[in-house]
């Protein structure tokens, strides 16, 4: 119990878990703008990928860090862009066009990592985004390094729920893109192009999607490797019915994971004897059981996954 406290009560635990939170806030607002329009994108995982592998290049060929960034957003968008052709205008099944979205970006990110790197023994490495000094709260006994010491992209994760909440809950466009998630129907009967709004929620929620890629590679870490998402997309899928489609709870989701998957780095060390294998499966297990209590008394999108095609009822 002794050692329980010791790694909750750590400011490294809480710093470590507001980054390890990071791209999963990326994700999850991504996967969340999508399914409020009404289409749900299982290429997340891909486009993350895309994502991370895109920024790091960038970078690695010269460009400054926020171009990085930058690119890694197009390269999203890009990609969002032919999901939302694919389902939005064809109205392709979702699912199935979600997970060929999602081997397209890994192969296509594998092949131009192959193309413009040369084989060699590691990856290599570039210089990342550096913690932002705040004057006065860094410098805070404890809060300053649990809280205030982090890159300028964890403090645009958390800008960005902010900013996805006001534009969905206090804005025309919000309630115009809930409204083609819940009744596109309705949505163009105001005039309003259901094909427009759920084209543009994919494209915007697929880049948020690959910054939270290109921030393990130009944040977390300084190089790109083609395992280093682990699951991520598909944590953020699950976090977004967690979080009932409100971005505020998938904020909570996301710290929440990135606590289980602190709280499980510190304690391997610690347990000897124990197949290392078990303690990774902790915050997926804990994501699971979260989301068997919450699903439940979660209020899906009425249109979500399906197809919308004028005329028809």
């Amino acid at each position: 119990m002794t050692e329980f406290w010791d790694i909750v009560l750590a400011a490294s635990f809480w710093a470590a878990a507001l980054r390890l939170a990071t791209p999963l806030i990326f994700g999850t607002l991504g996967a969340l703008i999508g399914e409020r329009s009404g289409v749900l994108n299982l290429g997340i995982e891909g486009i993350m990928t895309a994502g991370a592998m895109t920024g790091w290049l960038a970078v690695h060929l010269g460009a400054p860090l926020w171009l990085g960034i930058a690119a890694a957003a197009v390269a999203g968008g890009a990609i969002g862009l032919l999901h939302a052709g694919l389902t939005v205008r064809l109205g392709l099944s979702q699912h199935v066009t979600g997970l060929g979205i999602t081997l397209f970006a890994t192969s296509l990110s594998s092949y131009l990592y192959r193309l413009y790197v040369p084989a060699s023994g590691s990856p290599p490495k570039i210089t990342p985004f550096a913690p932002v000094h705040l004057p006065v709260l860094s410098d805070l006994p404890w809060l300053g390094p649990a809280f205030f010491q982090h890159t300028a992209l964890t403090w645009l994760a958390l800008l960005a729920v902010i900013l996805v909440a006001w534009i969905l809950w206090r804005t025309p466009l919000g309630l115009a893109v809930r409204m083609a998630g819940e009744s596109p129907e309705a949505c163009e009967a105001q005039g309003v192009s259901v094909f427009g709004l759920r084209t543009g929620a994919v494209v915007a929620g697929s880049a948020l999607m690959a910054i939270g890629g290109a921030f393990l590679t130009t944040a977390a870490f300084d190089s790109f490797y083609f395992s280093m998402i682990q699951g991520r997309g598909w944590v953020c899928i699950a976090l977004v019915v967690f979080a009932s489609w409100q971005p505020g709870k998938a904020l909570l989701g996301a710290l929440l994971y990135g606590m289980f998957d602190a709280f499980q780095l510190r304690l391997q060390p610690l347990v000897l004897g124990v197949p290392y294998q078990l303690f990774l499966m902790m915050p997926y297990l804990l994501s699971i059981g979260a989301l068997v209590l919450v699903s439940r008394r979660a209020r899906v999108p009425q249109a979500l996954m399906q197809p919308y095609r004028p005329g028809e009822r």
